[in-house]
Parts: C-alpha cells; sequence; structure tokens
C-alpha cells in the first residue's frame, strides 16, 4: 500500500510549530531582559477562578475538574464552589501577608453570579484577566468562529461590567485554543494571551488582526498538576517551586531576568491543610533578593517596552 501524495502536502509546514505567528528562538539567544529595581525572576501569580456548570458540555470538550458522576453531581459541584466560598479568600489573605499582586483569571458567569467577589478583588488591587464564559465555555478547532467571536465578546462584557475596567489578558479553558484563536484576541483588542506555554518569557506573535503578546503559563509547576494529578504533598510543591526559582536566579545572572508563574486553583491549594505551606512559600519568595511579585499585565508592560 502506497501513502496518497497529498498526504506529505500541508500549507502551513514549516520550521518549528508549522505556522507563522512568530520565528523561532532559542530564550539563550535573545537579549537579556531586565526587570525593575534591578529584579531578576518576575514571579507572576495566576489563579483560576471558575464557575462549573452542572451540566457539563462535552463538545468541543470536557474542561478539567469539570463535572464527573451522574448529574446532579453535588460532589463535584460543591467542591468546586468551596473555591468561591472559601479557598479564593484564603488565597486573598495570603496575597495580602506577602505584598503580592495577583492576576486573577475569571469567567464571565464569576461577574454574573457572584459580582461581591469582583469587588473584593479589585479592592485588593489585583488584576483580572478574562477566562471565557464558563467552564463549558470551552474553545478548539470546529468551534464556528462567530460563535467563538462571541464567546470572547461575552466573557469580556460581563467582567468589565462588573469591575469598571476591560481586562487585557486572556486564558482559555485547558490553555486550548481553535486555528482562529490568537487572531480574535487581538482582533477584540486584548494585549496578551496565557495559552501556550512553551517558554519562559513573553514573545509576540503577529496575527492578521495585529500582534499579541503571550505570557507563558508554566503546567508542570501547577497547583493541579502537583497535587491533584501527580497527588503530591503541599511540602512537595514547595519544594518544586523553590527548586524552580533557584534555577531562574541562577541562569538570571547570565542571561538577564527570568520569570517563574504560579497557576493556582482555589480548591486545591488553599484547602486547610496546604494553605500553611503555601503562606511559607510566599514568604519564602516575597524574601528573595531578586525577586518582583508582578501581575500578568505588569510582567508583560515591561517586557514590551524592551521588545516593541
Amino acid at each position: 500500500m502506497t501513502l496518497d501524495p497529498a498526504y506529505l502536502e500541508y500549507a502551513a509546514r514549516g520550521r518549528g510549530m508549522d505556522h507563522g505567528l512568530y520565528r523561532y528562538s532559542s530564550l539563550f539567544d535573545r537579549p537579556p531582559v531586565d526587570w525593575p529595581e534591578g529584579k531578576t525572576v518576575a514571579i507572576a501569580c495566576v489563579v483560576s477562578l471558575e464557575w462549573f456548570p452542572m451540566v457539563p458540555e462535552d463538545k468541543p470538550f470536557r474542561a478539567p475538574g469539570h463535572m464527573q458522576t451522574a448529574y446532579p453531581d453535588y460532589r463535584h459541584y460543591t467542591a468546586r464552589e468551596y473555591g468561591t466560598r472559601v479557598g479564593f479568600y484564603r488565597l486573598l489573605d495570603a496575597f495580602d501577608k506577602a505584598g503580592v499582586r495577583a492576576s486573577i483569571a475569571t469567567n464571565g458567569a464569576i461577574a454574573e453570579r457572584y459580582p461581591r467577589i469582583i469587588e473584593d478583588i479589585v479592592a485588593a488591587g489585583h488584576e483580572i484577566v478574562a477566562h471565557s464564559t464558563d467552564m463549558n465555555g470551552t474553545i478548539a478547532t470546529g468551534l464556528p468562529e462567530e460563535d467563538e467571536k462571541a464567546l470572547i465578546a461575552r466573557s469580556l462584557a460581563s467582567l468589565e461590567s462588573a469591575s469598571g475596567t476591560r481586562p487585557k489578558g486572556w486564558l482559555s479553558i485547558a490553555r486550548s485554543q481553535s486555528w482562529n484563536t490568537p487572531r480574535l484576541l487581538a482582533e477584540a483588542g486584548l494585549a496578551y494571551m496565557c495559552d501556550w506555554p512553551n517558554d519562559e518569557l513573553p514573545y509576540r506573535m503577529e496575527t492578521g488582526a495585529g500582534s499579541i503578546v503571550n505570557l507563558p503559563l508554566n503546567h508542570e509547576l501547577s497547583d493541579r498538576q502537583i497535587l491533584n494529578v501527580q497527588q503530591q504533598s503541599a511540602d512537595s510543591y514547595v519544594e518544586q517551586i523553590k527548586d524552580a526559582y533557584r534555577w531562574l536566579a541562577g541562569e538570571a545572572q547570565h542571561h538577564g531576568g527570568r520569570m517563574l508563574p504560579l497557576h493556582l486553583t482555589p480548591y486545591i491549594v488553599a484547602l486547610p491543610y496546604r494553605i500553611a505551606a503555601f503562606e511559607s512559600l510566599l514568604a519564602w519568595l516575597a524574601d528573595q533578593d531578586g525577586s518582583w511579585f508582578a501581575t500578568c499585565g505588569d510582567v508583560v508592560d515591561q517586557w514590551s517596552a524592551q521588545n516593541p
């Protein structure tokens, strides 16, 4: 049996990731980045603040963490709701103690259902990042472009109405995109997204609707991956983050500023047997001479000023 010659014909084939959004470059070949006040490692805390509908939609796919058993699935639903009722406020307290301004990736449904939470985020000085409409608002190839465009618009409108400020950043559910997403985000006026975890510094994409910066949000160091998927202890999570910081700080001595994003989930890391370890981690990071706690927007602004 021979291979159909058309199988080898792929219009987007090229070096790197087979697309024209950006050129390949090694992290170690780029001009060094300088963070404010001579800091060497930017630490961006990103909280996924999510609302899960009782009945999940499986098209284009079921979001991670969604309901699992026969519906109504009150066990999983209320475990997720713990994040908005308890866990998120523990994280707000932890950030306040450490003097941290965080980026809160928020479903539009949070703004519509729990406006008090949005008020508390704004009052504490944190940044709001758009995180779709709710946890049924997934994106993947096959979602009609007009539907995806409308989903982005609804998320931004809900968050802007509740907070008074239009978000400039976007995080897709499960970091999933269609072929159209970068262009549609740029078209909606967003300055950056956090969906592609293929680097340790921001980089710029060029789309048909203009440019958009990607701030890579590390997946392997997320609390979901370490604490929930791998079932490791909170102390192990803390040690892995410290190890990552030490390594990045070492690289920064020779290659310029580095970035360490912490992706956090209120109903995971803020449970009572984990939150003390997390608070100790924030305190340790704050004590490091080279650490700079910053929102995703702050990191993107600093990087963009040096990479126009």
